[in-house]
């Protein structure tokens, strides 16, 4: 399974949901559905199951621009972490 994205918007706020695998080659279409979105970007991870590092960097880099990043699973929010260090 590769990653499939959802976007759902209510005029304040877009969602963004990934699912499945995400890895870096993901990366490009999915900055640029952040950058078209004109409302606070909320990434709900909730059925992301695996990631690489680059993905890992990339949610860091989103979350620490003002991305909420919802339903992130313990294993990817300390590797999040661990990547800040």
């Amino acid at each position: 399974m590769t990653l499939k994205i959802e976007r759902y918007s209510d005029g304040y706020s877009t969602t963004i949901r990934l699912i499945g695998r995400m890895r870096v080659e993901h990366l490009p279409e999915l900055e640029r559905q952040i950058r078209e979105s004109e409302s606070k970007i909320v990434l709900d991870l909730e059925e992301l199951n695996l990631v690489d590092v680059e993905a890992v960097r990339f949610l860091g880099s989103c979350e620490a621009a003002g991305v909420t990043l919802l339903n992130c699973s313990p294993y990817i929010r300390d590797w999040i972490g661990k990547e800040r260090e």
